[in-house]
């Protein structure tokens, strides 16, 4: 017989396992995870060592601007060409923190929404990672600080569905096999941005769901000023064909419909933990949040 009579709030664990929730899972924390594989683009070659003419070299094992694949808790594969079947999208905004001393590099998140034309809350405890809502007529006219402001909140288009990698490789280089996998793509590059956009419009267009049809992606080298490359997606979308839904399909646009709301939830729960801490940031332009200027970011 358990001789525990009287609620002691300061004993958690003690209670908990009289009253019976010991063993239930937390749903801030069972939500915060994903179980969904990253889909990204590698700007930069994987290099490894080969034997040449008798010789070891270094040699480039994995092409910079292959696809890679990155599945939690396992490994990291790399394709060139890839096959998306998206299932849905979702907007949100982003920025990266620097870390500093003993804080982390970290990221500010919006929750996803279905357009960016609302406010939305960030796990800072504020609205659009510091991008407030409106428009602005002269971007050029604002102080620097306000443009970089701008410029270091990027505009995501999120994409969940399922990747076929086209010949994939291990992060050795070497041949491997790789399922059709469940993922999510958080397209921020702005070209990336409006070329994935081109599909989706595409489909509203032709009146046909995303499912329906499958999105061939390579990707071509874009050169920076100082003469480093970054890759941006191209697309190739086949509308002649339409793709059956099955009953599987069905299960995964319902447990990805739960992984958007899961993650909805735990940026909502950051949010108000850090709601009344937030320092408000002066920022003395008007409020905006779509800026079409081409320096933009």
């Amino acid at each position: 017989m358990n001789d525990i009579v009287n609620i002691d709030t300061d004993n958690y664990a003690a209670m908990a396992k009289a009253m019976g929730i010991a063993n239930e899972s937390s749903p801030t924390k069972e939500k915060k995870g994903s179980t969904l594989a990253r889909f990204r683009i590698s700007h930069s070659p994987i290099m490894g060592t080969a034997e040449v003419n008798g010789k070891q070299k270094n040699v480039e094992v994995v092409e910079g601007g292959s696809f890679k694949l990155e599945v939690p808790d396992g490994p990291t594969y790399y394709a060139t060409s890839a096959r998306l079947r998206p299932h849905l999208q979702r907007y949100m905004h982003k920025k990266f923190v620097m870390g500093s001393g003993d804080k982390k590099n970290r990221y500010v998140k919006t929750i996803m929404a279905d357009d960016l034309n609302m406010d939305l809350k960030d796990n800072d405890g504020g609205f659009n990672c510091g991008r407030r809502s409106g428009f602005i007529a002269d971007f050029n006219a604002l102080p620097q600080k306000d443009k970089d402001l701008i410029r270091s909140i990027k505009r995501v288009r999120v994409i969940l569905g399922t990747v076929e990698l086209i010949n994939p490789v291990d992060e050795n280089g070497s041949p491997v096999d790789v399922d059709v996998t469940p993922m999510i793509w958080e397209v921020e590059n702005r070209d990336a941005f409006a070329t994935l956009g081109g599909c989706f419009a595409q489909f509203a267009k032709m009146k046909r769901l995303p499912v329906q049809h499958h999105i061939d992606l390579v990707t071509e080298a874009r050169e920076l000023p100082n003469g480093n490359k970054y890759y941006v997606p191209t697309t190739k979308l086949d509308l002649t064909e339409s793709l059956r839904v099955e009953a599987e399909d069905q299960k995964l646009f319902g447990d990805l419909m739960e992984w958007v709301q899961n993650y909805n939830d735990y940026i909502l729960n950051a949010w108000s933990e850090n709601v009344h801490s937030k320092q408000e940031v002066d920022i003395d332009v008007e409020s905006f949040v779509d800026v079409e200027d081409a320096t933009v970011q």
